[in-house]
């Protein structure tokens, strides 16, 4: 008898087949939920997101790593930080210097193709990131923008966060866009950390800051940056990720809950946690590995986590005009970290 149950209790949920027919985002992801493989998964971590938000005293943190701002995600992480819609940002130094404040600056990335001649590009100071392409000579403007506003500032070690808050003082007066992260994240007080800050364009600049500066200049403390972040950590209570890609971002973030527990502060793990990744756990590798290892850290919660198997430029904007035309967002309120961290240091 039992054994009858468990089999009518495992085959009560049909697949259904998705139609051309649908007509909205959302009609889309009703399909997703009854379908399979990545699709379903998609869906679970759409429905993840929304609950994020409409948990008014949950943190989000945004993780970001891979170069989807040059491929064309930019906008809508700028969506989210102007509909508050993400509380933190952690991030690689290329997608927060060398794509969004370098496009604010007033340069593109251009539509390319792998199967150019890498040589002829060379020739030409044309850097190319799988299909997109980039200007060498402007990349050098944006490197010496990030000299001159390490030139400017009290010299002393920074946290990336901080000096990130720099860079959006300077674009708050120059920007050319309207549509900047870096920008946008200065107005609304949301914080971007960058933990290996100097793996980016910023790199340059600072290394030519320095170079100048011998005895006195700016650097950046990427342990003040682990501290600042564990600090939102223990005033939120309850935090989320949503991650995009994997490496330094995500550990960074996840690695938060076991810092407040070594500074006694006895956190939760994060609530919920999505990530969107290619990645393969089998290598053990830290963009692979599943949010149900980091349960195992003592990091995650396993309740509302979801790992979704796709590359980045095709769930994210899913996912995110999903929960837009959702209006899960409407109402949340501003967190501005920022304020909280830079009162700190009073």
């Amino acid at each position: 008898m039992a054994r009858s149950q468990d089999k009518k209790k495992h085959l009560s949920r049909k697949i259904r087949h998705i139609s051309m027919e649908v007509s909205s985002i959302d009609g889309l992801f009703e399909s997703f939920s009854s379908m399979a493989f990545q699709s379903r998964n998609l869906h679970r971590a759409a429905s993840i997101y929304k609950a994020m938000l409409k948990d008014k005293k949950n943190t989000i943190i945004l993780c970001l790593a891979g170069s989807i701002f040059s491929a064309g995600l930019k906008r809508l992480v700028y969506e989210m930080v102007h509909n508050n819609m993400v509380d933190a940002i952690v991030s690689t130094g290329a997608l927060i210097v060398d794509q969004d404040f370098f496009e604010a600056l007033g340069f593109s990335h251009y539509i390319g193709s792998p199967m150019v001649n890498d040589e002829m590009l060379r020739n030409n100071h044309i850097d190319r990131i799988y299909d997109t392409y980039i200007d060498e000579d402007e990349l050098r403007i944006c490197d010496e923008t990030i000299c001159k506003i390490a030139d400017t500032i009290e010299k002393r070690p920074y946290s990336s966060r901080e000096f990130i808050i720099e860079m959006g003082k300077y674009l708050d007066r120059n920007s050319k866009a309207k549509d900047s992260v870096v920008l946008e994240a200065y107005r609304k007080g949301v914080p971007i950390f960058v933990p290996a800050f100097s793996d980016s364009s910023a790199g340059f600049g600072l290394v030519m800051h320095q170079w100048k500066n011998k005895e006195t200049h700016v650097s950046i403390d990427s342990v003040k940056d682990f501290l600042e972040l564990t600090k939102i950590k223990i005033a939120s209570g309850d935090t989320s990720l949503f991650m995009i890609g994997g490496g330094v971002p995500k550990n960074f973030a996840q690695d938060i809950v076991v810092a407040a527990d070594i500074l006694g502060k006895n956190p939760d793990m994060h609530k919920y946690a999505i990530q969107i990744t290619v990645a393969d756990e089998r290598d053990g590798a830290l963009s692979g590995s599943t949010l149900k290892e980091a349960h195992s850290w003592g990091k995650v919660k396993e309740e509302m986590a979801q790992m979704v198997f796709s590359e980045a430029t095709i769930a994210m904007p899913l996912i995110l005009s999903h929960a837009y035309s959702s209006g899960a967002w409407k109402g949340r309120k501003p967190k501005r970290f920022n304020s909280l961290l830079d009162s700190d240091k009073k």
